[in-house]
Protein backbone atom coordinates (compact mmCIF):
# COMPACT_ATOMS: atom_id res chain seq x y z
CA UNK A 1 0.00 0.00 0.00
CA UNK A 2 1.18 3.11 -0.94
CA UNK A 3 1.41 5.60 2.04
CA UNK A 4 2.25 8.99 1.92
CA UNK A 5 1.62 11.00 5.46
CA UNK A 6 1.69 14.96 5.37
CA UNK A 7 1.15 16.32 8.57
CA UNK A 8 -2.26 15.17 9.87
CA UNK A 9 -2.88 14.02 6.14
CA UNK A 10 -2.55 10.56 4.55
CA UNK A 11 -3.00 9.06 1.41
CA UNK A 12 -3.70 5.39 0.99
CA UNK A 13 -3.92 3.47 -2.65
CA UNK A 14 -2.79 0.12 -3.84
CA UNK A 15 0.22 -0.29 -6.04
CA UNK A 16 -1.42 -2.68 -9.03
CA UNK A 17 0.84 -6.13 -7.77
CA UNK A 18 -1.32 -5.96 -4.18
CA UNK A 19 -4.12 -6.03 -6.19
CA UNK A 20 -3.32 -8.60 -8.45
CA UNK A 21 -1.22 -10.36 -6.79
CA UNK A 22 -2.56 -10.16 -3.17
CA UNK A 23 -6.09 -9.82 -3.31
CA UNK A 24 -5.96 -6.68 -2.06
CA UNK A 25 -9.05 -3.75 -2.96
CA UNK A 26 -11.75 -1.74 -2.06
CA UNK A 27 -12.86 -4.89 0.76
CA UNK A 28 -9.39 -4.66 2.40
CA UNK A 29 -8.62 -0.82 2.37
CA UNK A 30 -10.59 -0.33 5.31
CA UNK A 31 -8.67 -2.89 7.13
CA UNK A 32 -5.59 -1.19 6.41
CA UNK A 33 -6.67 1.87 7.50
CA UNK A 34 -8.01 1.57 11.06
CA UNK A 35 -5.08 -0.94 11.89
CA UNK A 36 -2.95 1.91 10.74
CA UNK A 37 -1.02 3.39 13.99
CA UNK A 38 -0.90 6.55 12.65
CA UNK A 39 -5.03 6.58 11.75
CA UNK A 40 -6.14 8.51 14.78
CA UNK A 41 -3.56 11.52 14.40
CA UNK A 42 -5.48 12.59 11.15
CA UNK A 43 -8.23 14.80 10.05
CA UNK A 44 -7.60 14.28 6.51
CA UNK A 45 -8.39 10.89 4.14
CA UNK A 46 -7.38 10.32 1.12
CA UNK A 47 -8.50 7.51 -0.90
CA UNK A 48 -6.40 6.67 -3.85
CA UNK A 49 -6.37 3.58 -6.55
CA UNK A 50 -8.60 0.56 -4.35
CA UNK A 51 -7.29 -1.41 -6.86
CA UNK A 52 -9.45 -2.68 -10.29
CA UNK A 53 -11.33 0.99 -10.00
CA UNK A 54 -12.65 0.42 -13.62
CA UNK A 55 -14.26 -2.67 -12.92
CA UNK A 56 -15.31 -2.51 -8.77
CA UNK A 57 -16.35 0.17 -6.90
CA UNK A 58 -15.89 1.90 -3.70
CA UNK A 59 -18.60 1.55 -2.11
CA UNK A 60 -17.41 -1.42 0.11
CA UNK A 61 -15.05 1.79 1.20
CA UNK A 62 -17.91 4.06 1.95
CA UNK A 63 -19.94 1.27 3.83
CA UNK A 64 -16.61 0.58 5.63
CA UNK A 65 -16.66 4.04 6.97
CA UNK A 66 -20.57 3.82 7.79
CA UNK A 67 -19.91 0.84 9.72
CA UNK A 68 -17.45 2.00 11.64
CA UNK A 69 -18.88 5.78 12.23
CA UNK A 70 -17.50 6.10 15.50
CA UNK A 71 -13.59 5.14 14.08
CA UNK A 72 -13.78 7.84 11.87
CA UNK A 73 -15.08 10.55 13.84
CA UNK A 74 -12.00 12.53 13.92
CA UNK A 75 -11.95 13.08 9.81
CA UNK A 76 -12.89 16.21 8.87
CA UNK A 77 -11.48 16.25 5.30
CA UNK A 78 -12.53 13.03 2.61
CA UNK A 79 -11.31 12.56 -0.91
CA UNK A 80 -12.26 9.54 -2.86
CA UNK A 81 -10.76 8.75 -6.12
CA UNK A 82 -7.27 10.70 -6.08
CA UNK A 83 -5.88 8.87 -8.90
CA UNK A 84 -4.20 10.33 -12.22
CA UNK A 85 -4.97 8.87 -15.41
CA UNK A 86 -2.48 6.30 -15.76
CA UNK A 87 -4.30 4.40 -12.26
CA UNK A 88 -7.35 5.16 -14.06
CA UNK A 89 -9.16 7.54 -16.37
CA UNK A 90 -11.65 9.48 -14.66
CA UNK A 91 -14.80 8.50 -16.51
CA UNK A 92 -13.53 4.57 -15.64
CA UNK A 93 -13.84 5.04 -12.24
CA UNK A 94 -16.34 2.99 -10.44
CA UNK A 95 -17.96 5.55 -7.34
CA UNK A 96 -20.61 4.62 -5.12
CA UNK A 97 -23.70 5.76 -3.20
CA UNK A 98 -22.97 8.17 -0.06
CA UNK A 99 -26.09 8.33 0.87
CA UNK A 100 -25.36 6.48 4.44
CA UNK A 101 -21.92 9.07 4.87
CA UNK A 102 -24.04 12.14 5.95
CA UNK A 103 -25.41 10.45 8.58
CA UNK A 104 -22.12 8.65 9.88
CA UNK A 105 -19.71 11.52 9.50
CA UNK A 106 -21.25 14.38 11.25
CA UNK A 107 -17.36 15.69 11.57
CA UNK A 108 -17.27 15.98 7.56
CA UNK A 109 -15.80 19.66 6.75
CA UNK A 110 -14.94 18.87 3.01
CA UNK A 111 -16.09 16.06 0.33
CA UNK A 112 -14.11 15.96 -2.75
CA UNK A 113 -15.23 12.83 -5.28
CA UNK A 114 -13.34 11.65 -8.09
CA UNK A 115 -15.51 9.93 -11.00
CA UNK A 116 -19.05 9.47 -11.66
CA UNK A 117 -19.95 5.94 -12.76
CA UNK A 118 -22.48 4.47 -10.30
CA UNK A 119 -21.91 8.08 -8.30
CA UNK A 120 -25.10 8.19 -6.03
CA UNK A 121 -25.29 11.10 -3.79
CA UNK A 122 -28.67 10.49 -2.00
CA UNK A 123 -30.96 12.63 0.10
CA UNK A 124 -28.17 15.43 1.44
CA UNK A 125 -28.64 16.12 4.67
CA UNK A 126 -25.19 17.83 6.12
CA UNK A 127 -25.39 20.46 8.91
CA UNK A 128 -21.58 20.67 8.82
CA UNK A 129 -20.16 20.16 5.35
CA UNK A 130 -18.63 23.49 4.28
CA UNK A 131 -16.86 22.12 0.54
CA UNK A 132 -18.14 19.78 -1.53
CA UNK A 133 -16.62 19.16 -4.93
CA UNK A 134 -16.81 17.04 -7.65
CA UNK A 135 -14.46 16.12 -10.59
CA UNK A 136 -15.82 13.85 -13.36
CA UNK A 137 -16.05 13.93 -17.05
CA UNK A 138 -19.63 14.00 -16.99
CA UNK A 139 -22.24 15.11 -14.18
CA UNK A 140 -25.48 12.59 -13.83
CA UNK A 141 -28.39 14.39 -13.89
CA UNK A 142 -29.67 12.72 -10.56
CA UNK A 143 -26.91 13.88 -8.80
CA UNK A 144 -27.53 17.18 -9.62
CA UNK A 145 -30.60 16.52 -8.41
CA UNK A 146 -29.38 14.98 -4.89
CA UNK A 147 -27.30 18.50 -5.18
CA UNK A 148 -30.46 20.53 -5.82
CA UNK A 149 -32.07 19.55 -3.44
CA UNK A 150 -29.67 19.61 -0.35
CA UNK A 151 -29.52 20.49 3.10
CA UNK A 152 -26.50 22.19 3.21
CA UNK A 153 -26.68 25.17 5.42
CA UNK A 154 -22.87 25.94 5.85
CA UNK A 155 -21.64 25.29 2.62
CA UNK A 156 -18.97 27.46 1.54
CA UNK A 157 -17.35 26.02 -1.57
CA UNK A 158 -19.34 24.31 -4.33
CA UNK A 159 -17.25 22.83 -7.42
CA UNK A 160 -18.56 20.89 -9.90
CA UNK A 161 -17.46 19.87 -13.40
CA UNK A 162 -20.42 19.32 -15.42
CA UNK A 163 -18.20 17.27 -17.99
CA UNK A 164 -20.33 15.90 -21.46
CA UNK A 165 -23.06 13.76 -22.63
CA UNK A 166 -20.05 10.81 -23.81
CA UNK A 167 -19.37 10.28 -20.04
CA UNK A 168 -22.57 11.16 -18.32
CA UNK A 169 -23.60 14.53 -18.17
CA UNK A 170 -27.33 14.17 -19.68
CA UNK A 171 -28.34 17.68 -19.34
CA UNK A 172 -28.06 21.35 -20.54
CA UNK A 173 -27.65 24.87 -19.66
CA UNK A 174 -31.45 24.88 -18.45
CA UNK A 175 -30.53 21.64 -15.95
CA UNK A 176 -27.50 24.12 -14.56
CA UNK A 177 -30.04 26.93 -14.53
CA UNK A 178 -32.57 25.00 -12.20
CA UNK A 179 -30.38 23.45 -10.33
CA UNK A 180 -28.72 27.50 -9.35
CA UNK A 181 -32.41 28.33 -9.15
CA UNK A 182 -33.43 25.70 -6.88
CA UNK A 183 -30.35 24.93 -4.37
CA UNK A 184 -30.63 26.51 -1.27
CA UNK A 185 -27.12 26.95 0.20
CA UNK A 186 -27.34 30.48 2.20
CA UNK A 187 -23.56 30.34 2.85
CA UNK A 188 -21.81 29.94 -0.36
CA UNK A 189 -19.12 31.66 -0.85
CA UNK A 190 -17.30 29.59 -3.58
CA UNK A 191 -19.27 28.53 -6.85
CA UNK A 192 -17.38 26.78 -9.52
CA UNK A 193 -19.39 25.17 -12.51
CA UNK A 194 -16.58 24.10 -14.71
CA UNK A 195 -14.89 21.35 -17.21
CA UNK A 196 -17.89 21.87 -19.65
CA UNK A 197 -18.50 22.18 -23.68
CA UNK A 198 -21.02 24.34 -23.02
CA UNK A 199 -19.09 27.01 -20.94
CA UNK A 200 -20.53 30.71 -22.67
CA UNK A 201 -23.83 29.17 -21.86
CA UNK A 202 -23.46 28.05 -18.06
CA UNK A 203 -21.26 31.27 -17.64
CA UNK A 204 -24.25 33.50 -18.64
CA UNK A 205 -26.87 31.10 -16.86
CA UNK A 206 -24.23 31.65 -13.73
CA UNK A 207 -24.10 35.07 -14.11
CA UNK A 208 -27.78 35.35 -14.06
CA UNK A 209 -28.07 33.30 -11.14
CA UNK A 210 -29.11 34.36 -7.55
CA UNK A 211 -25.45 33.60 -5.67
CA UNK A 212 -23.69 36.54 -7.80
CA UNK A 213 -24.87 38.65 -4.67
CA UNK A 214 -22.97 36.64 -2.15
CA UNK A 215 -20.34 34.78 -3.68
CA UNK A 216 -16.51 35.48 -3.36
CA UNK A 217 -14.74 33.32 -6.03
CA UNK A 218 -16.63 32.38 -9.19
CA UNK A 219 -14.82 29.45 -11.14
CA UNK A 220 -15.78 29.04 -14.96
CA UNK A 221 -12.65 27.18 -15.42
CA UNK A 222 -11.25 24.28 -17.47
CA UNK A 223 -14.13 24.63 -19.98
CA UNK A 224 -14.85 25.90 -23.97
CA UNK A 225 -15.12 29.77 -22.84
CA UNK A 226 -14.54 32.29 -25.54
CA UNK A 227 -14.43 35.43 -25.97
CA UNK A 228 -18.52 35.15 -25.70
CA UNK A 229 -18.68 34.39 -22.34
CA UNK A 230 -15.64 36.90 -21.63
CA UNK A 231 -17.52 39.89 -22.79
CA UNK A 232 -20.76 38.67 -20.62
CA UNK A 233 -17.92 38.72 -17.45
CA UNK A 234 -16.96 41.55 -18.41
CA UNK A 235 -20.10 43.43 -18.42
CA UNK A 236 -21.91 42.03 -15.29
CA UNK A 237 -18.70 41.61 -12.98
CA UNK A 238 -18.42 45.35 -11.73
CA UNK A 239 -21.88 44.96 -10.84
CA UNK A 240 -21.22 42.30 -7.98
CA UNK A 241 -18.21 44.15 -5.37
CA UNK A 242 -18.68 41.32 -3.37
CA UNK A 243 -16.57 39.40 -6.24
CA UNK A 244 -13.04 39.13 -4.97
CA UNK A 245 -11.44 36.23 -7.50
CA UNK A 246 -12.86 34.87 -10.96
CA UNK A 247 -10.82 32.04 -12.11
CA UNK A 248 -11.41 30.63 -15.67
CA UNK A 249 -7.56 29.02 -16.41
CA UNK A 250 -7.90 26.55 -19.15
CA UNK A 251 -10.10 28.76 -21.50
CA UNK A 252 -10.20 29.54 -25.41
CA UNK A 253 -9.98 33.78 -24.82
CA UNK A 254 -8.18 35.40 -27.52
CA UNK A 255 -5.07 37.43 -25.83
CA UNK A 256 -7.35 40.80 -26.04
CA UNK A 257 -9.92 39.24 -23.88
CA UNK A 258 -7.52 37.79 -21.36
CA UNK A 259 -6.35 40.75 -20.99
CA UNK A 260 -9.24 42.90 -20.78
CA UNK A 261 -10.36 40.52 -17.79
CA UNK A 262 -7.40 40.56 -16.08
CA UNK A 263 -7.80 44.29 -16.03
CA UNK A 264 -10.34 43.63 -13.77
CA UNK A 265 -10.14 45.44 -9.89
CA UNK A 266 -10.13 41.32 -9.04
CA UNK A 267 -8.11 38.45 -8.68
CA UNK A 268 -7.86 36.70 -12.10
CA UNK A 269 -6.60 33.38 -13.26
CA UNK A 270 -6.86 33.39 -17.14
CA UNK A 271 -4.30 30.88 -17.69
CA UNK A 272 -3.95 28.11 -20.13
CA UNK A 273 -5.47 29.68 -23.27
CA UNK A 274 -6.16 26.94 -25.54
CA UNK A 275 -6.41 27.42 -29.66
CA UNK A 276 -9.77 25.81 -31.10
CA UNK A 277 -8.99 23.02 -33.86
CA UNK A 278 -10.60 23.40 -37.51
CA UNK A 279 -11.52 20.61 -39.46
CA UNK A 280 -13.44 20.17 -42.87
CA UNK A 281 -15.03 23.93 -41.71
CA UNK A 282 -16.02 22.90 -38.03
CA UNK A 283 -14.80 24.62 -35.36
CA UNK A 284 -13.67 22.24 -32.33
CA UNK A 285 -13.32 22.62 -28.64
CA UNK A 286 -12.83 20.61 -25.49
CA UNK A 287 -13.09 21.07 -22.13
CA UNK A 288 -10.09 19.80 -20.00
CA UNK A 289 -11.22 16.84 -18.22
CA UNK A 290 -13.45 14.22 -20.04
CA UNK A 291 -12.02 11.07 -20.49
Amino acid sequence: MENEKKGTSKRYSYEYDEYEEQGKGAGTIIEDILSDSEFSELNELIIGDWGNCWEDSCQEIIDGMIANADRFSHIEKLFIGDMDYEACEVSWIIQGNYSGLWAAMPGLRELTIKGSMELELGEIRHEGLESLTIICGGLPTDVIESIQKARLPHLKKLLLYIGIEDYGFEGDAGTIKTLLEQADLPSLTYLGIADSEIQDELAEVVLNSKFMGQIETLDLSCGTLTDKGGALLLEQLPSYPNIKKLDVHFNYLSDEMAEKLSALPIETDVSEREEADEYDGEIYMNAMLTE
